[in-house]
């Protein structure tokens, strides 16, 4: 079940969740980041050559989201399209058996290695390890195009897992993802944020969740 959450266009912090949201949480975000940046350099050199040995052109896929207060940035990820998918098919998000997706790019998929350079957004400050996932620039709207309750997602950066990750991930229609991140952000906590990565380890780790079964409706 969804919370309720505040049917206004704003969120109230108390003291403790704005020093964590705007100090706390920048700091842990950056110190975790070059520390698994780090941890992980032999996967970062080996991957490429992985990808290149299944399929031809570059090794990370760029493609601009919009991040807190809807500023566009660049997300990184490992390709796990053909080169030039996004003008292929949906042009949106793959679904289950979508041709699209390389040999190699399935089994990224399923273990969320794609995901994995993000580390980089996070350490330059685009992106957080919890927090709602950055949508396309036009999907599932336009920013102008969100309600202005719909636009509170937008008030923290976006993460690698969140809360609407948790509760169903690919499975949730986007308004629901967006009601669960916005639920996310006026609860926001410490407390929060452990639980939530502890729950997406576990799905990573049981594959869970990880294919698009629908489609975008009107909101």
């Amino acid at each position: 079940m969804i919370k309720e959450v505040s049917n206004k266009d704003e969120v109230k912090w108390t003291m403790l969740q704005k020093f964590y949201a705007k100090v706390l949480k920048r700091i842990l975000d950056l110190f975790f980041g070059i520390l698994i940046f780090v941890l992980l350099i032999p996967l970062f050199l080996i991957m490429p050559l992985v990808i290149r040995l299944d399929t031809k052109g570059e090794t990370i896929f760029k493609q601009k989201r919009l991040g807190q207060n809807g500023k566009e940035f660049w997300i990184y990820k490992y390709r796990s399209m053909v080169t030039g998918a996004e003008k292929q098919g949906s042009g949106v998000y793959s679904f289950k058996g979508d041709t699209r997706v390389t040999k190699v790019g399935n089994f990224i998929r399923k273990t969320s290695i794609d995901e994995i350079p993000q580390i980089i957004n996070i350490i330059k400050g685009e992106m957080s390890f919890i927090g709602p996932r950055p949508t396309l620039t036009y999907h599932p709207w336009k920013i102008d195009d969100y309600s202005e309750f719909q636009k509170l997602r937008f008030l923290v950066k976006p993460g690698i897992t969140g809360l609407a990750q948790t509760k169903g991930r690919k499975e949730l229609e986007w308004t629901n993802r967006i009601k669960f991140d916005i639920e996310y952000i006026e609860y926001i906590s410490v407390y929060n944020d452990i639980k939530l990565l502890f729950i997406t380890v576990f799905r990573v780790i049981a594959m869970k969740d990880n294919e698009n079964v629908s489609k975008t409706n009107n909101k």
